[in-house]
């Protein structure tokens, strides 16, 4: 592919590409920001963690438009909403849904009412949704109490809900998928990926099935999905309320996209598991510092999920049966800097040094 190929392809935006896998008609106005053609990133110390001869790949939705993978699923769902007339969108968000669905309203030039729950926020998000120019209410309460409230609101018709309750959102999402498979030229044969509200995990796999029966695939991944400890309704099976994880993306009691999620899991025969806060910590560092890939907190939870399968013997998949050569895909959802107030947090405070060479050099080490 030459350069100009390569930019055409970056700007045309996930409709253009898979046109003919969305929700979309001739007559759709699309509203694009570029996004999708996120890099499939071969990782070589990841690979060497799992070992076995495994090839482990990154994809790294945090270069999307606004820093996230909602991105996909934003430019389908507000698209249709314009084509349906709405003359504004509604979501209830974590952060990521709030900025992504601003900015595409932005661009529509609609308007975006966002519901959050107070003080839940990551800053970078919230900063986002507040630059885009956002109508932003907080309300005492958790994003399940958010969500409740843009579905009420959402029955007057007034107000076009673009979270992944709406089908367009999960349509576009699943495009990653299908660049995951154009690029490696197949499925991957384990696919690993963060799960709050589910509609992700219940995209990607909707996605592989669809370019299976395509004919653009020969196989179907393991889906497996990781969530939070503090934040695992599906693992433990039960809506939880009281939520605890720096996993702010995914700080989520009662998703959304359960039911689907489950049937992902047991039709490519994977599993759910959690990831304690301190491993998603540590695979976040690992992962940049290893890697140079820097993600926000929920992001790594597919990276300490990966490390689980690989340690533990208390992982609900176990790595030790996984095939030799195995490719192994792992989901990053967001950017780093959107979320980064534990990293901040744990910065120590740079001392400044004279001006001089010979300081500079003891400050270093040399």
């Amino acid at each position: 592919m030459d350069s100009t190929t390569a930019k055409s392809q970056r700007s045309r935006g996930v409709i253009e590409r898979y046109r003919e896998f969305l929700p979309v008609s001739p007559a759709t106005r699309i509203v694009s920001l570029g996004e999708g053609n996120t890099p499939l990133i071969h990782c070589p110390q990841l690979s060497k963690r799992v070992g076995r001869g495994c090839e482990v790949f990154v994809k790294n939705e945090g270069v999307n438009p606004t820093g996230s993978f909602k991105d996909r699923g934003m430019t389908v769902a507000v698209s249709e909403a314009l084509e349906h007339g709405a003359s504004a969108v509604i979501c209830a968000s974590t952060g990521n849904t709030s900025a992504s669905a601003s900015a595409y309203a932005t661009r529509a030039g609609i308007s975006c009412v966002v519901i959050l729950p107070a003080g839940k926020i990551a800053t970078g998000k919230l900063l986002q949704a507040f630059v885009y120019g956002a109508k932003i209410v907080a309300i005492d309460g958790n994003f399940d109490d958010a969500l409740r409230i843009v579905c009420q609101l959402g029955e007057t018709g007034d107000l076009a809900i673009v979270n992944s309750i709406n089908s367009d959102r999960i349509a576009g999402q699943k495009t990653a998928a299908f660049e995951i498979a154009d690029e490696l030229r197949d499925a991957p044969d384990f696919h690993l990926l963060p799960v709050g509200n589910a509609g992700n995990i219940t995209a990607y796999w909707a996605g592989y099935r669809e370019y299976c029966a395509h004919g653009r695939s020969t196989k179907l991944p393991v889906m497996i999905g990781f969530q939070a400890a503090g934040a695992a309704p599906i693992f433990y099976n039960r809506i939880i309320e009281k939520l605890e994880t720096v996993a702010s993306a995914i700080r989520i009691g009662n998703p959304a996209s359960w039911k689907q999620a489950r049937a992902a899991i047991a039709e490519s025969r994977g599993a759910i598991d959690v990831v304690s806060d301190e491993e998603i910590l540590a695979a976040q560092t690992w992962l940049a510092r290893q890697e140079g890939i820097f993600v926000e907190p929920a992001s790594a939870a597919s990276i300490a999920g990966l490390f689980k399968c690989c340690d533990s013997g208390e992982a609900a998949y176990s790595f030790q049966k996984i095939p030799e050569e195995s490719r192994i895909v792992c989901t990053v959802t967001g950017h780093g800097l959107k979320d980064p107030d534990v990293m901040i947090g744990r910065m120590k405070e740079l001392e400044s040094v004279p001006a001089t060479v010979g300081d500079v050099r003891r400050a270093i080490g040399l």
